[in-house]
This record gives C-alpha cells, structure tokens and sequence, in this order.
C-alpha cells in the first residue's frame, strides 16, 4: 500500500510539474515576447549550457516537429530549422542569430547521436585475424609502442611486454570488440612519446612518497608490507581496452555531452571520441599511482573511484576534459 500511494504521489507530482510548466513558458512568452529557444539562445552562452537546455527544450515539446529535430539527418538540419520559425512565427530576418545558434546546438545533439552509432558499430565489430586490415592495425600497434623492438612472429609471447594476456591479441579484444584495437592504436600513434612513457611505467612502476598522515593509518602489517613492495604496474594493453569501455560507457549514458558540446563547435566525431580516450589514459595512470594499490586485485576499486571522480567532473556545464585537444577556440558566440 505505501509502495502504491508513493508512486501514486510522484504520478502525480509528474502530471502537476508538468502543467506548471507549459503554463510558465506561456507566461513568459507573453511577458517577454520571445518563445523558449530564443530565450535559451539568447542568454545562455555557446557550448554545453546553451546545448544541453535546447536538447530538453526540443525533445520535451509538444510539437512533434521540435522532438523529432534531435535525430534529424544532418543534412536536413538547415531545413528543419527553416520549419522550427515557421513554426514559432519568428521572423528570420529580424531574428538571423537564432537560426545560426540553432544550427550550432543541432550539429552537437545529432553529431553526438551519430557518434554513439559510429562507436558503437566498432565495438561490435569482432577482431577477425582473417582480415589483412584488422591485421595490419595490431601489428602497427607493436610498432608504434615497441619501435626499436621487431616483433619476432604473429603468435608470440612478446604480446605480453605491452600488456596482452597470451601470445595472441586477438582473444583480448573480445569485449569491446574492434573499438579497443583502434583506441589503442590512436593513443599510440598520435599521442606516441606519452604512450611508450606510461607504457614503461606500467611495467617499472615508481613508488610515490608516502605522507605521514598516511602512514598513521596504516596497521603494522600493511605498513611493513607496504615499505618492502614495490609500486603495483598494470597490463598497458588490457588498461586500455578497459578504459574504452569506461569511455564508450560515459558516451551512452550522456554523460559526455558536457565534454563534447564544450570542445566540438560542430559535430563531435570520432576522432574527438579518441582524443578523450588518450585522456583517461593519461589521468588513470596517474590515479593509479596516486592511489598507490596494495596488488592488482584492487584494480576494480580503482577504476571505479576513477569512474566517479570523472562523473564529477562532467556534472560541471563548463567542464572540457581535455583542453589540450580542444576545438574550444571554434565556439565563437553563435
């Protein structure tokens, strides 16, 4: 009974917000003279704020045209907002800025629907060491990371030096299926310097200096434990598909629509998909010394503090992981 009467209570709270508020934009629209996306557009800056409020505007409409406009072709774009001032009665001579904004927040929301397609599609796609291409990707891969070392046959144990789990890659990219292959070859080749460094610490770690306050809380077995281990190294290789999947994850669940309607003036592609992936890469390396684990059994606590410390961050409307790769220069004041 209690169950029944709490949803009763949020169906109806749901129904009375939602009256509210068609009965607020009214208001609004009568006081100001403007409907909500010109409000949005107008006073709210470019880039994810602006973005992400226009999304919920749009697919919470009524209109069927406005909720359709998220998942339109990008070549209908032009012509659907064309519809959308027709719809809303504004006057595109009178009102040229809107249809230029317009045209801005579309490109990311439908780029970013595209993007999950085209990420998607890879992670699907099963590595078939039939396929010369597919081949050629991983082979490139060694030489990207391992360039003053020849790889001494296909099926070897020499896969392990950059972190695969047997003498044949290919069973490791089950998971995340061709995605893997290709953010790890990305990261290799256009990031190669810091690639091979973290390459290198992940197989000679470092210990970090351990403060006093952390030495308080450590008991003595773990203390002495502690003093005679080295630092815990990790699989480069299998990080890295794991991290795709933490990537590929935070790009379903939206969360990096923050990032990418702050760095991508247009379309966010695949490309900026890899660029945030060389950037997890960089900051779990160091999160993982930082966190300094005790062996790698601790791997999935990491990840995951790593997760929410990331999610955070996204919360932030302003938030651009990584500013070094950004497009943020292109975001002029649409």
């Amino acid at each position: 009974m209690k169950h029944f009467l709490r949803m009763l209570f949020q169906v109806c709270l749901y129904f009375y917000c939602k009256f509210l508020w068609r009965c607020l934009k009214f208001v609004m629209r009568k006081l100001t003279g403007r409907c909500e996306l010109q409000r949005i557009c107008y006073n709210t800056k470019p880039g994810a704020s602006r973005t992400m409020k226009i999304e919920t505007s749009l697919r919470d409409s009524k209109s069927k045209l406005l909720q359709t406009s998220v998942s339109v072709h990008p070549d209908a774009i032009e012509k659907t907002i064309e519809d959308i001032m027709e719809l809303k009665k504004i006057n595109p001579d009178i009102n040229p800025q809107l249809g230029i904004s317009l045209q801005a927040c579309l490109l990311q929301i439908v780029g970013y629907r595209n993007l999950i397609a085209d990420v998607e599609k890879l992670r699907r796609e099963p590595y078939d060491s039939d396929n010369p291409q597919h081949e050629e990707m991983l082979l490139k891969l060694w030489k990207f990371l391992k360039p003053n070392t020849p790889l001494e046959s296909r099926i070897s144990k020499q896969w392990c030096e950059i972190g695969f789990q047997g003498d044949d890659p290919k069973t490791d990219f089950r998971g995340m299926g061709l995605l893997g292959l290709y953010n790890l070859q990305y990261f290799a080749e256009r990031d190669a310097a810091a690639a091979q460094q973290v390459l290198s610490d992940s197989l000679h770690p470092k210990c970090r200096d351990i403060t006093k306050e952390e030495i308080s809380k450590f008991s003595k077995a773990e203390w002495e434990k502690k003093r005679m281990d080295k630092a815990i190294g990790y699989s480069f290789a299998i990080v890295g598909i794991n991290i795709t999947d933490l990537a590929y994850n935070l790009l379903v669940s939206g969360a990096l629509k923050t990032h990418f309607y702050n760095i991508a003036p247009e379309a966010p592609t695949l490309s900026h998909f890899q660029q945030t992936f060389c950037y997890l890469m960089h900051e779990f390396h160091k999160f993982w010394i930082e966190e300094d684990p005790m062996d790698i059994m601790e791997f999935n606590r990491v990840r995951e503090k790593f997760r929410k410390r990331i999610i955070r961050q996204l919360q932030n409307p302003d938030m651009a992981l990584c500013p070094h790769f950004a497009a943020s220069e292109g975001l002029i004041n649409m």
